[in-house]
């Protein structure tokens, strides 16, 4: 059987592309796969469920991270991306870490042990019950893109004042016109007479009146009473001014750094008494040392974007913590007090007279009066003010009117027998067990 040279050609160089093709396809696979392999973790180091991840970073890292500034931890914003990038650690390094960093640090690691030293030495907690779908969620969490500032719209004008100025402007001009055609009526009625009388042959006569003023005075009697009544009026708004000296209900001064009570005893529902600890053991109830205000705002850097109002936006209640840093020298970055203190001018609200006594364990530790009895709605002022009158009269109507609560109160066992006897009454006011005697208030 003859082959041709050429044919023969044909059939070796088709065989050599099939060989070649197959080669080519076969070790494309394998750096592909090896590829994948090798480089997983940052090709998938943004799946899992953002969602997810938010709150399972609020339940186990918010305590002691924030995703944009250090706290007692470093900040979580983009760490998977730095620790790939910056050190060369990838996801299954965070997986050991954030289960067991303790023993990560133990093991001589030495990315862990340099954080660690940096940190204060203070060692992370384990979460060993977080699953590697938990963790993927938390760090899809972290990678997101920080959010856009929102701006709070205040419309011009005042928003509503605006619409009640031109409901007022509608009233006053409506008004204009009703007296206006009022006016003109008047005219033409007096138009209509006078042509009456004139047809009529009417003649009218104008009398000569004495004035009002040259009868008032002649008229003694009419002149006693008038001064009678105006020397008692006088007497009673000059009484009622004297009688507000010192009196400072009302009274809203602006603060060196602004507190809302309303966030702090309102929202948070956090106790007076955990601010304010001496009315329970003092006569004062004192002012709360910055170092309170720190217990809490050395995680607190900043407020949460609902907390914004038109009045007060976010970036005004961060401004204030950064006051109280500033005052008590703390910095943000080494998450340590600088020693570089400031003092705070507090204003005080609440001021009695030198001559009137008051203790507050009295009312609060044994009496148990309620904060809010004296000092209002606390936990609704966005600035705080004095709610009641505090004079004298105000502070013996409530000794008249509140029972003394002796109920499992060793103190007030037998005073309680002997003056329920006196009175014949089961209960006891303030007023009975002395509460107007003098000497109690005043020394």
């Amino acid at each position: 059987m003859k082959i041709s040279y050429q044919k023969l050609e044909d059939n070796l160089i088709s065989n050599m592309r099939q060989v070649i093709y197959r080669y080519l396809t076969s070790t494309s696979l394998f750096f592909g796969f090896l590829f994948l392999l090798l480089f997983s973790n940052s090709v998938f180091s943004q799946e899992g469920d953002a969602a997810a991840g938010k709150t399972l970073y609020n339940a186990n890292c918010a305590a002691c991270h924030r995703l944009d500034k250090p706290m007692t931890g470093p900040a979580l914003r983009y760490v998977e991306k730095r620790l790939s990038e910056e050190e060369g650690l990838d996801r299954e390094w965070l997986y050991s870490w954030i289960r067991n960093s303790a023993g990560m640090i133990k093991s001589g690691d030495p990315y862990s042990v340099r954080i660690y030293n940096e940190w204060n030495q203070v060692a992370m907690n384990a979460f060993p019950q977080l699953s590697d779908t938990d963790i993927d969620n938390i760090l899809a969490y972290t990678a997101q893109e920080p959010p856009a500032p929102v701006v709070a719209e205040v419309p011009v004008g005042g928003g509503g004042g605006e619409t009640s100025g031109v409901s007022e402007k509608l009233i006053l001009g409506a008004l204009a016109v009703l007296f206006a055609l009022l006016a003109m009526a008047l005219i033409l009625v007096r138009q209509t007479l006078k042509r009456f009388a004139d047809a009529k042959g009417v003649v009218i006569e104008e009398t000569k009146s004495t004035p009002i003023w040259k009868a008032f005075v002649q008229n003694q009697f009419l002149v006693l009473v008038t001064a009678i009544f105006f020397l008692l009026a006088s007497g009673y708004y000059v009484y009622g001014y004297f009688m507000q000296v010192g009196i400072d209900q009302g009274y809203m001064p602006v603060q060196p750094i602004h507190y809302s009570h309303k966030i702090h005893a309102g929202d948070n529902a956090i106790d007076c008494n955990y601010c304010h600890s001496s009315a329970r053991v003092s006569k004062h109830s004192g002012i709360p040392s910055l170092n309170v205000c720190m217990n809490c705002h050395k995680a607190i850097g900043e407020v949460a974007e609902s907390t914004a109002t038109a009045e007060y936006s976010k970036d005004f209640y961060d401004g204030e913590i950064q006051k109280l840093y500033a005052a008590v020298g703390w910095d943000e970055a080494t998450q340590s007090y600088t020693g570089k203190t400031q003092p705070v001018k507090w204003v005080r609200i609440h001021n009695l007279p030198d001559f009137a006594y008051f203790n507050h364990s009295q009312h609060v530790s044994v009496a148990g009066i309620e904060c809010q009895t004296c000092h209002g709605p606390v936990e609704e002022m966005e600035i705080m003010y004095q709610h009641s009158p505090l004079t004298m009269g105000w502070c013996i109507n409530c000794h008249r009117e509140t029972n003394v609560k002796v109920e499992d109160n060793a103190y007030y066992t037998k005073i309680h027998e002997e003056l329920s006897k006196k009175y014949g009454v089961e209960e006891l006011t303030a007023a009975q067990m002395g509460g107007l005697e003098c000497g109690k208030c005043h020394y």
